[in-house]
């Protein structure tokens, strides 16, 4: 497979890796560009990259609780201008105040707004607003409490990140802080239990590479034994603390785990949810210049 320029500086973006280093784990890979990835945090060439960092489209998620129970919707829009107007902010809360009474995305844009299916007044308010819009995506979270957080608020429960996260027993006030949490440091998954299993193998996978490549070049090999049952579990450990809600350190108080400062504050988390605006979605980069240009016909 050819290997583009194009291809070249997607990888390093993604990985902050060197132009070289970046072609040649291409090369290497013919092309795959997660097996890219893989290959260059194995040579310690790149950090973990997450394909939800390539935040692209522009919008605004909204998210509300009521009840035990809590909604978050993302609308996207072309730029971020119109994220800042007021009539878009007011699509975004209605379109998430619906929500609350749909059981998924397609019940929402069938819902009624005013006479209205949502679906349709998201139509209308494209040859209003004049940009192209996306009603993209609903999740809902219930528990014997639901606190919420928007990042970035644009205004009340609207925002560039908006974190839900459900709770067994009585929110004390911690509830806020835990989204906060979430918010700031997006894990991966609530617990080792819930993780992506496939996730989880390709780490191990990543690991075990690395870990053997570096005993090879090192001056003093470590036994075989050494790196199978205490490096690499060893780093995963810090995998699983790093990127499970439950095993990260509490932004708030460090010294705890989320864990032990959820259960100090007697609750038990169940679940959370975390969205942000546009991420996973590729986005044409185009400089400001070409933008106001391209706006002005």
């Amino acid at each position: 497979m050819a290997i583009t320029a194009a291809m070249v500086k997607e990888l390093r973006n993604s990985t902050g890796a060197g132009m070289m280093d970046a072609k040649k784990a291409l090369t290497e890979n013919n092309g795959d560009m997660e097996a890219a990835v893989d290959w260059l945090r194995t040579k310690g060439l790149a950090k973990a990259a997450k394909k939800a960092d390539r935040v692209a489209a522009e919008g605004l998620v909204g998210v509300i609780v009521e009840g035990n129970k809590g909604v978050a919707v993302e609308v996207n829009s072309e730029t971020d201008f119109v994220a800042k107007n007021a009539d878009f902010q007011k699509l975004v809360r209605d379109f998430t105040a619906a929500a609350v009474n749909a059981g998924d995305l397609e019940a929402l844009k069938a819902a009624d707004l005013g006479g209205k299916s949502v679906d349709e007044t998201l139509t209308g308010a494209v040859a209003t607003i004049g940009e192209n819009l996306t009603l993209r995506r609903m999740a809902t979270l219930e528990g014997d409490a639901v606190a919420a957080y928007v990042h970035n608020a644009a205004a009340d429960g609207l925002g560039k990140i908006g974190v839900l996260v459900a709770m067994k027993g009585a929110d004390s006030g911690i509830g806020k802080q835990l989204a906060m949490h979430i918010a700031a440091t997006n894990p991966l998954s609530l617990s080792e239990a819930t993780m992506d299993p496939e996730l989880l193998a390709r780490e191990l996978q990543v690991q075990t590479a690395k870990a053997l490549e570096e005993n090879t070049e090192a001056a003093k090999p470590k036994p075989e034994h050494v790196i199978t049952n205490n490096i690499i579990p060893g780093r995963m450990k810090k995998y699983l603390a790093e990127n499970t809600l439950l095993g990260q350190a509490f932004v708030i108080n460090p010294d705890l785990t989320v864990e032990q400062a959820a259960k100090e504050a007697g609750v038990e988390i169940t679940g959370f949810v975390r969205m942000a605006v546009g991420e996973g979605i590729e986005k044409k980069e185009e400089d400001f210049a070409a933008e106001v240009a391209k706006m002005n016909g």
